[in-house]
């Protein structure tokens, strides 16, 4: 399975990525709640196709240059007074230069990423079989929503996906950066990935918690 992947063009590739991640739940698996990131988990990409908009990420002041991930996990704060959100990102790459693109849209930087998440989305029922809208599980909103939820980014976590021939050069020959994580592309086209025990220790690295030998109790 290998190079099962190699055959595929890119839009291929991508709604693959996107029709497995689609089947991954509202928190990141392998993600436990822990006191730095206590709040809600909620997934904003790949979304249900019935609804008009999604969460995307944007610069402030900015209308037009959005950045669209494969998949996009938000983790709400709890307090109303402090709001922000972390964000998860899957970003699959079918390519090198594809690969160089999307590192350079999570890079440090000086300006501050807002995650944008649409009227619709927050109003709309969390899944098919749960009616609850999204808005009542955001602890710091209080009443619904008539405007767009703009927050701040506090913490960005980033697993790109690549080919296994680019996966094995990149993990001999490259060191990530602290945000980044990598996996074989075949682990996010797998069916019933998000339950392979490596993915989710892969994913419960990804979080705020993890760069701490021990958190406060």
């Amino acid at each position: 399975m290998s190079e099962a992947t190699g055959s595929y063009t890119h839009s291929a590739m991508d709604q693959l990525v996107r029709m497995q991640l689609k089947k991954w739940p509202q928190r990141p698996p392998g993600v436990v709640a822990s006191p730095k990131q206590p709040g809600t988990w909620l997934r904003g990409r790949p979304g249900d196709p019935s609804i008009a908009a999604h969460p995307f990420l944007k610069l402030p002041g900015s209308n037009r240059l959005r950045t669209l991930p494969d998949g996009l996990w938000l983790h709400f704060s709890t307090s109303s007074t402090d709001p922000y959100v972390d964000i998860l990102c899957i970003e699959a790459c079918s390519s090198f230069q594809n690969l160089l693109d999307k590192r350079s849209r999570f890079a440090p930087s000086t300006s501050s990423l807002l995650a944008f998440c649409p009227v619709p989305w927050l109003l709309a029922p969390l899944q098919p079989h749960d009616p609850t809208p999204r808005w009542q599980l955001i602890r710091m909103l209080k009443t619904e929503p008539t405007l767009p939820l703009i927050l701040p980014v506090r913490d960005v976590r980033v697993v790109f996906g690549l080919k296994s021939r680019h996966y094995d050069g990149f993990a001999r020959s490259q060191v990530a950066q602290p945000h980044e994580f990598f996996c074989p592309m075949e682990a996010l086209t797998a069916e019933h990935g998000h339950e392979d025990p490596d993915m989710r220790a892969l994913m419960s690295r990804a979080t705020a918690a993890s760069n701490f030998m021990r958190l406060p109790g």
